[in-house]
């Protein structure tokens, strides 16, 4: 078990040195800072000035390094376009995103698995043919059209839910929460729901297609020669077998969650990270660009490893083989 994590964790560090070259490779190509900080108009003497200040005179792998120091530490520079550290930046809009995600996260879950279990056990019924085709809509439909749609009825239409912003917070010193409040949740509501519903089909798909699949096995047929009721064998049995590879879309799409929001974040005006990111692309912000290009990965990578950990819980094969030196 600890030879595994280990690996894991040799394999984490790989991919974040990868992807930090990658991100300190925006500083090269797109633009140069010095001239977002001056202005065209500034003197030879000032540029020069300013590029020894940033350490951009030295070569280019002791900037790499330096570069890579300071992002260990959290510290990606100056926003190019707001003047303030990124690091701040960040841990002010990471609360509003993280919340979402979880928001998003739970509503696919706890719809989609009970869904694609009945949808499976059901699979004649007319409600699994509505689950399925209502599936369909889900996982074509884009997801900036489908909260288009939601703030179309809802908040114009129906006047239910407000259509931006994420309400009332509370402040638990540098960490905000809009979960305490009753305003703070009739804000998220319609932007979980939309970054919940593409998540909320797929699973259940998901679920429906291993559940079926298990069901099939010769396992499942000598539980039921054995006497076991339907009840100890859907959810003693199949279920739980069902739930290794639910483990991992779900774990790879929580991290997407969290990535991809900007869609919904920038349709809702949700103050979150994705936000943020779409107005740094629109104005060059290469500082914040980097961070967030960063951050993304090592959630990514501490997800997958969380994932892998999670396998050791579900499936014993694994705890075998391991334990076997395979």
């Amino acid at each position: 078990m600890f030879a595994f994590i280990l690996r894991r964790l040799l394999q984490a560090m790989v991919v974040m040195v990868v992807v930090a070259f990658i991100a300190f490779m925006l500083f090269q190509f797109v633009g140069d800072p010095v001239v977002f900080l001056l202005g065209q108009d500034a003197q030879p003497d000032q540029i020069r000035q300013l590029r020894a200040d940033l350490g951009l005179d030295q070569p280019f792998f002791v900037q790499f390094w330096h570069f890579l120091w300071n992002a260990a530490q959290g510290e990606f520079g100056l926003s190019l376009r707001q003047g303030a550290k990124v690091s701040r930046l960040i841990v002010e809009r990471l609360p509003a995103t993280l919340e979402l995600a979880l928001v998003a996260a739970v509503l696919a879950l706890a719809i989609g698995v009970p869904m694609g279990v009945y949808a499976a056990l059901k699979r004649g019924s007319f409600l699994s043919q509505v689950f399925m085709t209502l599936s369909l809509l889900g996982v074509s439909l884009p997801t900036f059209l489908i909260g288009i749609l939601l703030i179309l009825v809802f908040s114009v239409g129906l006047g239910w839910f407000p259509s931006f912003g994420r309400g009332d917070v509370v402040q638990y010193g540098g960490w905000s929460s809009g979960l305490l409040t009753l305003d703070g949740w009739h804000h998220i509501v319609m932007p979980a729901v939309t970054l919940a519903v593409f998540q909320l089909t797929l699973i259940m798909r998901l679920v429906r297609a291993e559940m079926l699949e298990v069901l099939r096995t010769d396992y499942i047929r000598f539980a039921r020669a054995r006497g076991l009721s339907n009840r100890a064998i859907h959810f003693g049995h199949a279920l739980q077998n069902t739930l290794v590879p639910v483990i991992t879309i779900t774990g790879l799409q929580l991290g997407q969650l969290i990535a991809f929001a900007i869609i919904t974040e920038t349709v809702f005006q949700w103050p979150g990270m994705g936000l943020l990111f779409i107005q740094a692309v629109t104005f060059a912000d290469i500082p914040v660009m980097a961070a967030y290009l960063c951050l993304i990965a090592l959630i990514f990578v501490a997800i997958n490893l969380v994932v892998d950990l999670l396998y050791f819980v579900v499936d014993p094969r694994l705890r075998v083989s391991q334990a076997g030196g395979h």
